[in-house]
């Protein structure tokens, strides 16, 4: 074996996607490798003994620069190799998350007679998210809600918004979202451009989305926490009720602000429980 390696972020995850580029003391490049999907870097090229330097790079993470020493048995070990984000901030690992609605809420906010707001939310949704390897703008996000689920904490209220005037949760059961794109705002947000479908139109939306952090629970899994906000203009879903007031006020307004608070675990699935 002639050069081992493992890559890592500061928390611990793999960098499955990371190049290890090795050259010798006058700057020439004597062999270049791959980590695997652990982050594990396993290269059987045999090198001369002497010092080298080991150069690990990977899209989204800083550069990281350490020495090797090869023995006469002509084997390298780096050991470990800890790789910090661009922009200081440590992402989730890649792979497949799903979205905890017991611990997440999908919120809207409506303007009401122009002094005051009304705040609803959907009580039924589900979603996952994929978090790219190599490139975190990659990554793809997807849900779907029950639009009979809405909940505004008024019983007439929330038929009437399930009714043809608004929702039309007969016709259309669901509200789906799924992301086209991510562009990065920041070290720790993006812009999330997607297509929302509601009340049988789909339209693009972008979500202002945050990284909250990521952490163990006490089930024994890992979760990642995120924010996101966007504003949806009622009649460009074809949701045009609405009653004038003497004054000329609008009893509803026709912006909503919709607020995401979303808990994922990492995996296919939720744990059980």
């Amino acid at each position: 074996m002639g050069l081992t390696a493992r890559i890592r972020t500061r928390d611990g995850w793999a960098v499955s996607h990371a190049v290890v580029t090795v050259t010798d003391m006058t700057g020439t490049q004597v062999l270049r490798a791959e980590a695997d999907a652990e982050g594990a870097v396993r290269d059987t090229t045999e090198l001369a003994p002497g010092a080298y330097t080991v150069i690990v790079t990977a899209v989204g993470y800083a550069p990281a620069a350490a020495s090797a020493l090869v023995t006469a048995s002509g084997r390298a070990e780096v050991g470990t190799v800890t790789l910090a984000r661009q922009g200081g901030t440590e992402l989730p690992p890649p792979g497949p998350w799903t979205i905890d609605p017991a611990h997440s809420s999908v919120a809207a906010v409506a303007q009401h007679l122009g002094i005051s707001s009304v705040r609803g939310r959907f009580r039924d949704f589900s979603g996952t998210i994929e978090i790219a390897p190599d490139d975190v703008t990659k990554s793809r996000v997807q849900a779907v809600i029950s639009a009979a689920s809405v909940d505004t904490g008024n019983d007439t209220r929330d038929t009437h918004l399930r009714s043809a005037d608004f929702l039309d949760v007969e016709r259309h059961p669901e509200i789906t979202y799924h992301s086209t794109g991510l562009t990065a705002t920041g070290s720790d947000r993006w812009t999330v451009h997607g297509e929302l479908a509601m009340h049988g139109i789909v339209r693009p939306v972008d979500l202002d989305l945050a990284y909250l952090g990521t952490g163990a629970d006490p089930w024994g899994g890992t979760r990642a926490a995120f924010r996101a906000t966007a504003q949806l203009h009622r009649e460009d879903f074809a949701m045009n009720y609405n009653q004038v007031l003497q004054a000329g006020i609008a009893a509803i307004g026709t912006t909503l602000k919709v607020e995401l608070d979303v808990q994922a675990v990492q995996g296919e699935s939720l744990p059980l429980g």
